[in-house]
């Protein structure tokens, strides 16, 4: 793969390219960069592919703006603007895990002339995940932590990261938990949730968006130990031309990296080619 730059106002982002065919963005969440997909990007290349890899804002080789309202939803939504405007004509298929699957969620939803497929892992629509019951607001407990700064780093630290080690169940801990503290990404990574979902969003009316307006595939694992198969399922609501839920089996929060075969399978089913 190549990287490219791609400028958004004062924000660089660094854009890893390569392949030929129908363009697909992958877009990663929290606390990855684009190493996330580094066992399916390869693959969706020699399926005929043309794949984008980019390190969202406040990640790996992209800028790291200061100060949370630099990580609102709006302006990471421009940024994947501008990283399609430079992908050139055409559309683009999005496949997004974790704050990458809010951010494809919210920009198809805005954007759908520029999204030809949509694909999403283990995070549901923004309305069906803030409608999803006590049981998802539980297992967001941790969010609440996020929102306050210095607080957030502090936990992820403690005991030598021991969260990170035990609770997170990353597997590539060990170099995430480096990636973090190189080039302050550890304050920077906790912005998007300090940015987008504050403290009162346990109370407040879930958010409504437009509808969906492309096809969509839902990715759900049954090992997810942070979000209830309940909001997955509900999205379908919000997508008003068809939606189709998949359910891995045992198989933990991270798709990309715990079953990288069976997710190209799917990506490449649903996403046309030709």
């Amino acid at each position: 793969m190549k990287r490219i730059s791609v400028e958004n106002g004062s924000v660089t982002l660094s854009v890893q390219l390569d392949g030929s065919g129908p363009t697909i963005l992958l877009l990663h969440g929290w606390p990855d960069t684009s190493a996330l997909w580094d066992l399916v990007a390869p693959a969706l290349v020699e399926r005929g592919y043309r794949v984008a890899v980019p390190d969202l804002r406040g990640c790996g080789l992209s800028s790291k703006p200061e100060g949370t309202s630099n990580y609102a939803m709006h302006l990471l939504v421009s940024d994947l603007n501008a990283i399609m405007g430079a992908l050139g004509p055409g559309k683009v298929s999005l496949v997004g895990h974790d704050w990458g699957a809010n951010l494809a969620w919210v920009t198809t939803a805005y954007e759908p002339t520029v999204v030809e497929r949509l694909v999403v892992l283990s995070v549901g629509h923004p309305t069906a995940f803030r409608s999803a019951g006590l049981q998802q607001q539980i297992k967001s407990w941790y969010t609440l932590l996020f929102a306050h700064e210095g607080l957030g780093e502090a936990f992820l630290r403690k005991n030598d990261y021991e969260a990170m080690r035990t609770w997170l169940g990353h597997p590539r801990v060990e170099s995430v938990i480096a990636e973090l503290e190189r080039d302050g990404q550890m304050s920077a990574h906790l912005q998007w949730y300090r940015a987008n979902i504050p403290p009162e969003a346990f109370v407040a009316r879930p958010p409504v968006l437009p509808p969906i307006q492309v096809p969509t595939l839902g990715i759900w694992s049954s090992r997810d130990a942070g979000l209830v198969e309940r909001q997955m399922i509900d999205s379908g609501a919000y997508c008003t031309h068809g939606f189709t839920y998949s359910r891995l089996e045992d198989v933990g929060h991270w798709i990309p990296l715990e079953a990288p075969e069976q997710l190209v399978e799917q990506v490449v089913t649903f996403v046309p080619n030709g």
